[in-house]
């Protein structure tokens, strides 16, 4: 197993239990490489969980970089500012996408932009994982993810607000991920969304 990128945390973890996560490792097989993009930092547990595979990981934490919005009459343009921070390897396409609770700190054009970046790096078996709210008036949540087992997230809550904080509704979302079928949600005790995705790509 390789990864690049990421950095560890020691804040206090407890665990969630989940029922979609286990469906992004259903058709991987022992034998078969995976590659994973996880955005976040590189905990122990996932470092861990991800070494009984054949993968290469992309650790990449854009919430240590939000907001990340558009600055007019500014270069680079703002999918120029995601492709720079993602610095993704050219020709890289991954297989699973772990995502967690970006789009919550993301406007439409940000989210657009990060599309923009990433659609390259899909193709068309790419699945993806990640929580959205069942409501905008929901409590907030800023949290930090990882992987302990295959239905098990650990969750450690953040020191201090994320900035950016702007929950979209789920049908706005599926509007601006259009690179991506929502294929199956889970409504949580919390009221957030659990999400899981496969890419949609036309051309591909």
């Amino acid at each position: 197993m390789n990864f690049c990128g990421g950095k560890t945390t020691d804040v206090m973890t407890s665990m969630q239990s989940s029922k979609l996560l286990s469906s992004l490792f259903e058709n991987i097989d022992e034998e078969q490489r995976v590659t994973v993009l996880h955005i976040g930092p590189a905990l122990p547990e996932t470092v861990e969980f991800f070494s009984s595979f054949r993968c290469k990981l992309y650790f990449v934490d854009l919430f240590l970089e939000l907001p990340i919005v558009a600055c007019e009459d500014k270069e680079p343009g703002l999918e120029q500012t995601f492709i720079d921070l993602l610095d993704f390897p050219p020709g890289i396409k991954f297989d699973i996408c772990l995502f967690w609770d970006l789009f919550n700190f993301l406007n439409s054009d940000a989210i657009s932009a990060f599309l923009a970046a990433l659609r390259p790096h899909l193709h068309s078996a790419s699945l993806a994982h990640g929580f959205s709210v069942h409501n905008r008036k929901s409590p907030r949540g800023d949290r930090i993810y990882g992987i302990s087992q295959l239905d098990t997230l650990s969750v450690r809550d953040r020191k201090t607000a994320l900035p950016g904080y702007a929950p979209h509704a789920q049908g706005q979302l599926k509007h601006m991920l259009n690179c991506f079928n929502f294929d199956r949600s889970v409504l949580l005790p919390d009221s957030r969304l659990e999400l899981l995705f496969s890419a949609r790509l036309q051309g591909a």
